[in-house]
């Protein structure tokens, strides 16, 4: 594994991502975020750069499309030993994202609500959270991927021990996104099933 250089932090659960990013800067890494997240980790005094200032192409349509982007995709899915990948990402003017801090927009909450909209409900379920997590999960061998804030310190102690998140966490923690989006859409689907809106 190489050290993690690049990081996009983008989370509806806050709960610990300004100590994990305070700690993640501290080893040098480079920090991209969007929106709320960017805003509070600002806040706090953690330096970040938007993605939107990184692919030069704003936030649009009301925040549906901010990281589906070649630069944030191609950060994520390029294989660190393919020397055409590697080749394509110099050549695109693209960073390596080495880690992927994400959890999802909060759709099971959301349709919780006694009084929700079925429009509502459609605008929070969300897009580019999975497809980052997916793309970073598939790329386990270089990417290290967080969908869940329990998993922060374990991550920490390995970079504090070892200067890297070994493969056999990264494997582990890919399994438990794939588990997490999974279970994600299946709420999804369950709701549109039931739903009689159309």
């Amino acid at each position: 594994m190489a050290k993690i250089e690049n990081a996009i932090i983008s989370v509806s659960d806050k709960r610990g991502v300004i100590d994990f990013a305070r700690e993640l800067k501290k080893y040098g890494v480079d920090i991209l975020s969007t929106g709320g997240t960017a805003k509070s980790l600002r806040e706090a005094g953690v330096d970040v750069t938007e993605v939107s200032d990184y692919t030069e192409f704003p936030e649009m349509m009301d925040g549906r499309v901010k990281t589906l982007h070649p630069k944030i995709h191609g950060g994520l899915l390029a294989r660190r030993d393919n020397t055409s990948d590697m080749d394509a990402l110099r050549q695109h003017g693209i960073r390596k994202i080495d880690m992927v801090v994400v959890n999802l927009y909060p759709f099971e909450k959301t349709i919780a609500k006694p009084d929700v909209t079925f429009e509502e409900a459609i605008e929070n379920i969300d897009i580019g959270g999975p497809s980052m997590l997916r793309a970073a999960s598939k790329n386990f061998k270089d990417l290290t991927v967080v969908v869940d804030p329990d998993d922060y310190d374990t991550i920490l102690d390995e970079i504090r021990n070892k200067g890297e998140v070994s493969r056999k966490t990264n494997f582990a923690l890919a399994k438990k996104v794939f588990a997490h989006t999974a279970a994600y859409d299946s709420v999804i689907v369950d709701y549109l099933a039931k739903s009689d809106a159309y």
